[in-house]
């Protein structure tokens, strides 16, 4: 059976995770392990650790102790020694308080995204979050997305529906299914995106495409 050709961001995402891997064998900082970890993994990394540690967070405190922190790190089955994962704890415990606030933590373990490309990010979520309510819904993505040159759409095997669901799925990641994308989601998926592109102009290209930003 031939290989499917590869798509231009499957090789980039492909690229992308070989060189976060050799990147990590010289790795000694803690944060830049975990974040090269994540990307080794591809786009999926970068989301699963999002996911895992925004559901955590059963009091909405947005901290976490070491216990819910060294768990949160198991749980996306990224393996730190113990060791590596008390110099993490601590780099961003950095009152010494012994809690962590995982939003300023995963912040830092995204890979960084130029001012440009940030705020095609924002200009895509705000077109598709129609409502203004921070979240994006299937709802919000009918209008704005449109599934008329899907082919699998023209030839009748998905309806609009099924499509936007896959579209959704695509930011949501295993670890989480509620149909519903955050701006914060939506950052972790374009971070690691944006890690596996080079240039701008194409990054920008891409998004103006895939969304129809003006």
């Amino acid at each position: 059976m031939a290989n499917r050709p590869r798509t231009a961001s499957t090789r980039n995402e492909e690229d992308m995770m070989a060189n976060a891997k050799r990147k990590l064998a010289q790795a000694n900082d803690p944060v830049e392990k975990l974040r090269l970890m994540c990307l080794s993994r591809g786009v999926s990394g970068i989301m699963g650790m999002g996911k895992v540690f925004r559901r955590m967070d059963d009091d909405g405190s947005h901290n976490l102790n070491m216990e819910e922190f060294s768990k949160g790190i198991r749980e996306t089955g990224l393996q730190l020694s113990e060791e590596d994962n008390e110099k993490l704890f601590n780099a961003f415990d950095k009152d010494g308080s012994g809690s962590v606030n995982y939003d300023e933590f995963l912040v830092a373990i995204r890979p960084k995204m130029n001012d440009r490309r940030k705020k095609l990010v924002d200009m895509a979520f705000d077109k598709l979050d129609k409502t203004d309510d921070g979240v994006v819904t299937l709802e919000d993505l009918k209008g704005v997305y449109s599934v008329t040159n899907h082919p699998k759409y023209q030839s009748g095997e998905m309806t609009e529906e099924d499509i936007l669901n896959t579209v959704l799925k695509k930011f949501e990641n295993n670890t989480s299914m509620d149909g519903k994308v955050t701006r914060d989601e939506f950052y972790d998926y374009y971070s690691a995106i944006s890690a596996s592109i080079d240039h701008d102009a194409y990054f920008d290209l891409m998004m103006r495409n895939a969304w129809g930003i003006k």
